[in-house]
């Protein structure tokens, strides 16, 4: 049986004016795929990330989520995606822990399972010993690593990332690619937006934007 994709463009194009921001793009990726998308500065990978989020029209062609055209406005496609394509917004005066277990909790309910699930992912990059810390005494790695898990923690079908290897270092890198690998053994599709080699090598299907 033939899956239906997660995520699909068909001939996904914006032009601005006389300006091609993203020149006409397909592809599909399936439940539990590793996707990346590659190109130079300005080559659309952003704005393809916000066309299947919903936040950029598109000039001609398609992005669907499941065979459906993308709105987050309805419930189950809030709850089919995640994504760090913006910065996500976060409190001063919490820690970094409370956070991130206040995004599961938002999701999962208030049960023990729940600090598991946020334990878990704070663990596995990293966070744990900085975990009392508030989002102003980390470093810009360790916010990114920490704007990760927020994401990350969530539960979703499909996870839409921008450049995650921003401000990390290889160590780090190596971090984020292990557990996304680990996730899309568990089902769940990953497009990434990246110019880190050690993704680009890890992921099974390769978009290059030119």
């Amino acid at each position: 049986m033939t899956q239906v994709p997660v995520l699909a463009a068909e001939g996904a194009t914006v032009v601005l004016g006389e300006t091609t921001l993203l020149a006409p793009t397909t592809f599909a990726v399936r439940p539990g795929e590793f996707w990346c998308l590659t190109g130079s500065n300005g080559s659309g990978k952003t704005t393809l990330l916000r066309a299947f989020l919903g936040g950029r029209s598109l000039t001609d062609g398609s992005c669907s989520v499941l065979g459906e055209p993308v709105d987050l406005a309805r419930p189950r496609h809030r709850r089919l995606l995640a994504s760090l394509v913006e910065p996500i917004p976060v409190a001063r005066d919490m820690t970094l822990r409370e956070q991130v277990t206040l995004v599961a909790a938002s999701w999962y309910g208030n049960a023990p399972r729940t600090a598991e699930r946020a334990e878990e992912v704070i663990e596995r990059l990293g966070l744990s010993p900085l975990g009392e810390r508030f989002p102003h005494q980390v470093s810009s790695g360790q916010f990114q690593l920490f704007s990760l898990a927020l994401t990350l923690v969530r539960p979703a079908e499909v996870v839409l990332l921008d450049e995650p290897e921003r401000h990390l270092d290889s160590h780090r890198v190596g971090l984020v690619a292990d557990l996304l690998l680990e996730r899309t053994r568990e089902g769940t599709a990953f497009l990434v937006a990246t110019h880190e080699p050690a993704l680009t090598k890890a992921c099974h299907g390769l978009v290059e934007l030119v």
